[in-house]
């Protein structure tokens, strides 16, 4: 389990961090060794504007194949640094949308602006974890090389003025800049129109008017019946709050909540989590 800020770690890997690790890691092997040859993954796996129609599947594969060793090893070490905290304040279910969602933005963007080269590897989903990082937690320090130390916030400036300059640039490199792109960018615009922490609070949300609205049952004491009560008034006023704060992040985004604002609806979906 994640604790606290960047580099503290109680286990190292949360469970679909560990689940996808382990999947871009082995697809790779398998393709190292030829097991699965690589010009058959690039062709059956990997996303090409013109073959989206007969190869649909590709918006999702493209992110499991990668070009070369250093290729899924910095994507699966960002992942492994930036994943693990993210799954354990959103929930395994909302992390794991959030970065298809990010992966599935890379491959529209590339599918619009791109060429007809195939797009493989996961840095459009992986830049979109780390985009959220930086916006969840934007004062903590990343270390470069363990040298150079550098705000999350101003290091996905960087990453993203240079992948906008390098996606746009007439001369080409062979990377897939539209990709990362369209996994910042989609990202982005998931996370300031609120629509994961408005997912995120849709259960808790419906509990709370279940016991609002509950019947206590006869026979109970007075001062039973008076405790469960005095809990139901404090969970309607807690709904209140959770309501509000949801119409905020749908009509300002994520970015208008306070310190405190985010502190209540990180106490309350650790209270909901507690409970299941």
């Amino acid at each position: 389990m994640y604790r606290g800020g960047f580099g503290t770690f109680g286990y190292f890997l949360t469970p679909w961090i560990k689940r996808l690790v382990v999947a871009n890691t082995l697809f790779f092997l398998l393709t190292w060794t030829g097991v699965i040859p690589f010009g058959f993954a690039i062709q059956a796996f990997g996303f090409s504007r013109s073959q989206i129609l007969t190869e649909p599947w590709t918006i999702i594969t493209y992110m499991f194949v990668h070009a070369g060793f250093f290729h899924v090893f910095f994507n699966m070490l960002m992942l492994f640094f930036f994943g693990p905290p993210l799954e354990e304040r959103w929930g395994g279910r909302e992390f794991i949308k959030f970065y298809a969602i990010c992966g599935v933005g890379g491959a529209f963007f590339t599918f619009i602006f791109g060429g007809d080269v195939p797009v493989v590897g996961a840095s459009g989903a992986v830049l979109g974890v780390l985009l959220a990082y930086a916006l969840n937690w934007p004062d903590n320090l990343i270390w470069i090389w363990a040298i150079f130390p550098i705000k999350a916030k101003y290091l996905v400036l960087i990453f993203g003025g240079f992948t906008f300059f390098s996606a746009f640039s007439p001369s080409s490199d062979g990377v897939a800049h539209f990709a990362h792109l369209g996994g910042l960018v989609v990202g982005y615009v998931y996370l300031k129109k609120g629509w994961a922490v408005q997912a995120r609070f849709e259960g808790l949300k419906r509990r709370f008017r279940m016991r609002k609205f509950s019947v206590v049952p006869g026979g109970k004491s007075d001062s039973l019946a008076t405790g469960q009560r005095s809990r139901a008034d404090e969970e309607a006023r807690v709904l209140e709050e959770v309501d509000r704060l949801l119409d905020k992040i749908a009509a300002e985004g994520m970015g208008s909540l306070t310190p405190k604002e985010k502190s209540f609806l990180d106490e309350v979906s650790r209270r909901r989590q507690a409970r299941h």
